[in-house]
């Protein structure tokens, strides 16, 4: 037996075109891959698709695909992801399921107010798979507490559960934010479970359980994950062994640079330097700065020289993140005070000079306006009372209301 096990493939993600189409093309690829390799069956654990309703392109292009595993009697047992949810609960899944492309195993009944999962057999290897769905905001978790398990536990034979939802006790420290879902949620006694939903790389025994995989996305999701993961993959599943794919499209390059204590035009050179010494054909190339500069702004460092000089190295697509670069004068608050209020009355001195009102002091004016734009609105008032209320107060301390009759 061998089967493949996908998850978060996010057909259609990133804006930019050329890497939504890397999403597409890590798709192709792995089907490829699987045909080559002549599983008897595939496994897409939720996030097919970045959206409920995928673009005709993308979806086009997948439909090729899942008929070519069809054509070579690969069958594909699919269950919804976050992405792929739709609170009207109709998705393009339910159009590609009735075409025959696949099989959503995420089924079952009511019975007593509890839901009861049905297995699915595939023919070839009389393997059972059944799963849960998963649903944006952790949503999916109700559908957990009311799970009848003695079914699912009791069944003889290979059983595989898909699943789309981070376990509390095997996410990594990254990943702690992550809404997540104990392990005890998991119905015990499978043989595999197939998971999807948070990006990592994993493969476990667990005690009572069985194999608990998560294979990643097929291809990284946003800046960060190309930072850590660089590519893409799946796990192909042969007997007890579990392999992790890899499905590389493009070659990654990650750029980092320490800006602290320095010049913008030294940063400037190092990055110059480093491209000069490197080829970047066909790579999606990195670029991350952090730290404050000694003097200056970031807008100091001429990014189109850099992103120019990477695209005449044959570069496929160059992108930055300077989130974490500042500059030192922006650092530098010029208030010595310790409190708001006092804070405040710094601000208003420093920038009283700006305001020109005739027979008022400036940094009274300023103070009272900022007191009228902190108020909030009253319990049960209404916006438009509001928003009047306050419209007259900044008039009345201006003075405008005599020069507009108000």
């Amino acid at each position: 037996m061998k089967f493949a096990h996908f998850a978060d493939c996010h057909i259609g993600s990133w804006r930019e075109p050329k890497l939504k189409e890397i999403s597409t093309m890590a798709f192709v690829k792995s089907v490829d891959l699987c045909i080559e390799k002549r599983v008897d069956f595939v496994l897409i654990a939720g996030d097919l698709f970045n959206t409920s309703l995928p673009s005709i392109d993308m979806l086009k292009e997948t439909v090729v695909k899942l008929k070519e595993l069809k054509d070579n009697k690969i069958p594909v047992y699919v269950i919804a992801g976050s992405h792929d949810y739709s609170p009207s609960g109709k998705t393009m899944l339910d159009v590609l399921e009735s075409a025959g492309l696949f099989v959503n195993v995420g089924k079952g009944e009511v019975v007593d107010g509890k839901i009861k999962l049905n297995f699915t057999v595939d023919e070839k290897t009389g393997v059972k798979i059944t799963g849960m769905m998963g649903k944006k905001a952790g949503l999916e978790r109700v559908y957990y507490e009311n799970l009848i398990r003695e079914n699912l536990e009791n069944e003889e034979g290979y059983k595989i559960f898909m699943f789309h939802s981070a376990i509390t006790e095997l996410k990594p420290k990254s990943m702690e934010k992550i809404d997540s879902r104990p392990l005890s949620f998991l119905p015990k006694k499978f043989d595999y479970y197939a998971g999807g939903h948070p990006h990592f790389v994993f493969s476990e025994k667990i005690e009572g359980y069985g194999t608990i995989a998560y294979p990643g996305p097929l291809f990284p999701n946003n800046f960060k994950e190309l930072e850590e993961l660089s590519k893409g993959g799946f796990f192909i599943v042969t007997d007890n062994n579990v392999e992790w794919q890899p499905v590389q499209i493009y070659n990654t390059e990650h750029i980092k640079v320490e800006c602290e204590h320095r010049k913008p035009e030294d940063v400037e050179r190092e990055i110059l330097d480093g491209i000069s010494k490197k080829e970047f054909i066909n790579t999606i190339v990195t670029l991350r700065l952090s730290g404050v500069l000694e003097c200056g702004k970031p807008s100091d460092i001429d990014f189109k020289e850099i992103f120019k000089r990477l695209y005449e190295k044959s570069a496929f697509f160059v992108m930055k993140n300077t989130n974490a670069l500042s500059t030192k004068e922006f650092e530098e608050v010029k208030v010595s005070a310790s409190s708001i209020e006092d804070i405040e009355e710094d601000i208003i001195k420093e920038h009283a000079g700006q305001i020109e009102i005739e027979d008022f002091s400036p940094e009274l004016v300023t103070k009272e306006l900022m007191n009228v734009i902190n108020k909030e609105k009253d319990e049960g008032e209404k916006v438009g009372d509001f928003e009047k209320k306050v419209s007259d107060e900044v008039k009345k301390i201006l003075g405008v209301e005599k020069v507009f009759g108000g």
